[in-house]
């Protein structure tokens, strides 16, 4: 997306919406259009890395931004735990060691990998 010049409230304003989308994309698994979004969210925050002083009304919107795109990465870092904890889940041995006639362990052929797509 192209930014067409506008006030710096107006660039907050839509990086807030911006944000709020991403995640929307996000919970839908819509990742081309999450995507987009992250496309844009940089352009608007390489045009506000430019500015310096901030309107009072602005530092409120600013606020809240920060808070919105701290809750996206906590969003995303808690979806990335959770797939590896299930990859690791699937990735153990799924069945137990078996004891030898002298009662001695014997190692499974089977090595767990549910994942691997091999019976």
């Amino acid at each position: 997306m192209i930014l067409t010049a506008g006030t710096t409230h107006e660039h907050l304003v839509r990086l807030h919406e911006v944000i709020l989308e991403e995640r929307e994309h996000a919970k839908a698994l819509d990742m081309d259009a999450m995507m987009q979004s992250m496309q844009e969210k940089e352009e608007l925050l390489q045009v506000l890395a430019h500015m310096k002083d901030l309107a009072q009304e602005d530092k409120v919107i600013a606020k809240t931004i920060r808070n919105e795109n701290r809750r996206n990465a906590y969003l995303f870092k808690a979806t990335l735990d959770w797939i590896r904890d299930t990859m690791e889940f699937f990735g153990k041995r799924t069945t137990a060691s078996s004891y030898s006639a002298d009662a001695g362990m014997v190692d499974s052929k089977i090595n767990g990998r549910l994942l691997s797509g091999k019976v």
